[in-house]
């Protein structure tokens, strides 16, 4: 054996030596079907972008195995994580992440934490809108808050996704800011939610412009504020002859909060650096395309992208200010909810 090796070795530089050039080894690239999780329901917004990035990697050959869209929204989307953090080493799985990165283990207590996955990018940040039912008489979130504080407490629905996730954070938030109280309808995804809302089975919803933009085209919904600190920055118009920059603020009309959603992307642990610089090359290539830019149009996304360091640092900062929204609200699990 010793001496093959020494003969395959010998042969080698004898190649180098004449000047005939030795093929590189290849970077990393998987080797069977890449597993896309999504830790929560069909229709909503992390279901769209996956599914959206599926179609672009598909029409451009962007991979050579197939990338298949698995939902697990068990338990909040703890089923999704925690198989993604039981599958250290595994290259072929990776997540789309939404704010139950952060909620779902602080709320139920799973044994989870960001840290247990690699991060790989931010593809960008979502908004979040208050809607209400087109057919009903408010024009403003003022006009719809004013109401809601006028009816008896309780009496108005809000539906969200979930429980103890970001939508329901957000209600208990503008009950704090607003003296108001809502009661909180829990449903599977943001493409429910957005259903309920026009067979007025609630009465507002905070959906992300991609979950209710169809609806809202539809004459069937109607955005009232923005929960961000400044317009979307999108000016085509939509429906009604306004544009998503013609959402006001909702801190502009008297709702002093803001609220933004991480969409990115994490692979199992233990990725070496080539696997975690296929997918970052992979999704600066789905960033390219025109598909992705009409989808980041459509939905009214936030378009920063981050990996890295700079990455894992903005992850950081915001399960510390989801651990404060939480506390604040009750939500946490250690609070005996």
């Amino acid at each position: 054996m010793k001496h093959a090796a020494h003969t395959a070795l010998g042969a080698l530089a004898a190649l180098c030596t004449v000047g005939i050039s030795v093929p590189a080894i290849a970077a990393w690239e998987p080797v069977r079907p890449v597993e896309f999780i999504v830790p929560a329901g069909t229709g909503g917004g992390a279901d769209q972008m996956a599914r959206t990035i599926q179609g672009i990697v598909t029409k451009h050959s962007l991979m050579k195995q197939p990338l298949v869209v698995i939902n697990k929204s068990g338990g909040a989307g703890g089923e999704g994580f925690l198989d993604l953090k039981g599958s250290g080493g595994n290259p072929h799985k990776i997540i789309i992440t939404l704010s139950n990165l952060f909620t779902t283990p602080l709320a139920t207590g799973i044994p989870f934490n960001w840290k247990d996955l690699t991060p790989v990018t931010m593809l960008a940040l979502d908004e979040f809108v208050l809607w209400v039912n087109a057919e009903k008489p408010y024009k403003t979130a003022k006009e719809y808050i004013d109401a809601v504080k006028a009816a008896p407490a309780g009496s108005m629905k809000m539906g969200g996704t979930g429980s103890k996730q970001e939508d329901q954070i957000i209600t208990v938030a503008v009950e704090k800011a607003t003296g108001s109280k809502f009661t909180y309808i829990p449903y599977k995804g943001g493409g429910e939610v957005a259903v309920q809302l026009v067979g007025n089975h609630v009465d507002s919803t905070v959906n992300n412009p991609i979950e209710a933009v169809a609806q809202w085209r539809g004459g069937k919904l109607r955005p009232l504020c923005v929960f961000d600190a400044q317009p979307m920055s999108y000016d085509e118009q939509v429906a009604d002859g306004k544009s998503w920059k013609d959402i006001p603020t909702c801190k502009s009309q008297g709702l002093d909060m803001e609220y933004l959603m991480l969409r990115g992307i994490f692979m199992s642990p233990r990725a070496t650096k080539d696997q975690i610089e296929y997918y970052v090359e992979l999704f600066k290539k789905v960033r390219a395309t025109p598909e992705w830019q009409d989808f980041m149009k459509s939905g009214a996304f936030n378009t920063t992208s981050l990996t890295g360091a700079e990455y894992a640092k903005w992850v950081e900062v915001e399960e510390k200010r989801h651990e404060a929204l939480m506390k604040d609200a009750g939500f946490l699990a250690a609070a005996g909810n």
